[in-house]
């Protein structure tokens, strides 16, 4: 679909009211949590996912034109690299084997939402009366728990520094008994031995507020050239540009948490051509460097994953304001972005690669399926009615009314201010 994929254009391609499609999206009762829950069951009883797969961890933002979207605001946009006007999601995707589905989302709700100033506001939107403040952090908690409660299969978690730097948010994963590999900031504080922790006495005996750690710290990126770390070069996966490739190095270290508690992890370094990369990991100390090298060089993947949500599925072209509305729009999106998913799987499975091929294209690995190439059969299956000139003639006064209406409502309300 060249138009934008917004309700609109949407109904008019399926040739369904507009007023249906709006309704079906932003007011009707149905769950999309149930039909996300469902659809994770589905997920987890797929015999090619049952091993091996990683969960990601990631926030993806998109730009807004105004604040009355559920939970626009202005807030940080990675895409742009700075602070705009947005609504902001947090989604988990699962990975195996360079295949990947979104499975689970949230909308972040800024603080701000949940003050007296916005009550109305909340109202407007829908936001439940149950929901309350909650951080990216604690939404991708409670994600996390949710799908292992459904049955969703993963042997390991990644996030970027946003998450892992936080040590309680390591140490929930730890105590759930997920295996974490957490990226941190190239600044974060490590011993390689364990510290002890002491307050200093006041002049009467009696412990100081002022903090002592007995111990050398070491910031992770000055570990990278320590004695201690030795460098393997670990073959990671193919890439369009051949094989991707990187060193990687590992060591033990502590850490010192908020409340004084230690707590003895992997500090495992990855280094590329242009890029070093510090993460933080529990798995057992028997865990070799390749299979933690693998685990923690799936992040790529829900990158992957948000990126074709946008540019395949229409994410970011999503323009209704009610929160109802986002939710469906998740629960639609994954149930999409599984179906091609396991179209994929299907297909790999089906259609083994013709080795005479790689002798063919002088090549070493044939590309797998993609998304894009999903969608294009699926535009051969189900082809899309085309407009007559009437029909055309039609859509476009529609349009140049719907311009008019909008900007007489702006103008109106710019007047009132």
């Amino acid at each position: 679909m060249k138009a934008k994929r917004n309700i609109n254009n949407i109904a008019r391609t399926a040739n369904v009211p507009e007023q249906n499609i709006q309704q079906f999206i932003s007011d009707s009762p149905w769950s999309g949590y149930d039909l996300i829950t469902v659809l994770q069951q589905d997920i987890g009883r797929h015999p090619q996912l049952q091993q091996e797969s990683v969960l990601l961890i990631d926030e993806s933002a998109d730009e807004k034109a105004g604040a009355d979207s559920a939970g626009a605001g202005r807030q940080h946009n990675g895409r742009l690299g700075k602070l705009e006007m947005s609504q902001v999601g947090v989604f988990l995707s699962l990975t195996h084997n360079g295949y990947q589905t979104w499975v689970d989302g949230e909308l972040y709700l800024p603080e701000i939402w949940f003050t007296a100033a916005y009550a109305d506001k909340r109202k407007r939107v829908g936001i439940p009366q149950e929901r309350t403040f909650a951080t990216k952090l604690e939404l991708a908690l409670k994600m996390t728990k949710r799908v292992y409660e459904n049955g969703l299969p993963f042997c390991a978690i990644d996030c970027d520094s946003l998450y892992g730097r936080a040590g309680w948010f390591r140490d929930a994963f730890d105590q759930e008994g997920f295996q974490y590999y957490a990226d941190i900031l190239k600044d974060s504080k490590v011993y390689l031995s364990r510290p002890i922790v002491t307050y200093a006495l006041t002049q009467k005996g009696e412990p100081s507020r002022k903090r002592e750690i007995s111990g050398v710290a070491y910031a992770v990126k000055d570990l990278k050239y320590h004695p201690q770390t030795k460098w393997e070069k670990i073959t990671l996966r193919p890439n369009e540009r051949g094989m991707l490739r990187a060193k990687f190095a590992r060591l033990r270290v502590w850490t010192v948490r908020d409340d004084d508690s230690l707590r003895e992890e992997w500090l495992l370094i990855r280094q590329d051509k242009k890029r070093t990369t510090y993460s933080m990991s529990n798995a057992p100390k028997t865990t070799s460097l390749l299979t933690m090298a693998q685990r923690k060089s799936q992040r790529y993947f829900i990158e992957r994953s948000i990126q074709d949500a946008k540019s395949e599925m229409g994410w970011d072209e999503f323009q209704a304001i009610k929160f109802r509305a986002w939710e469906h729009n998740l629960a639609l999106t994954i149930m999409a972005s599984w179906f091609i998913t396991e179209t994929r799987l299907a297909w790999a499975q089906q259609y083994a690669r013709d080795p005479q091929l790689l002798e063919k294209y002088e090549t070493d690995v044939l590309p797998a399926l993609s998304m894009a190439n999903v969608r294009e059969l699926l535009r051969a299956t189900m082809p899309l009615p085309q407009l007559t000139p009437v029909e055309a003639a039609e859509l476009i006064v529609k349009h140049l009314d719907n311009r008019t209406r909008s900007r007489k409502s702006r103008l109106r309300k710019t007047l009132s201010r």
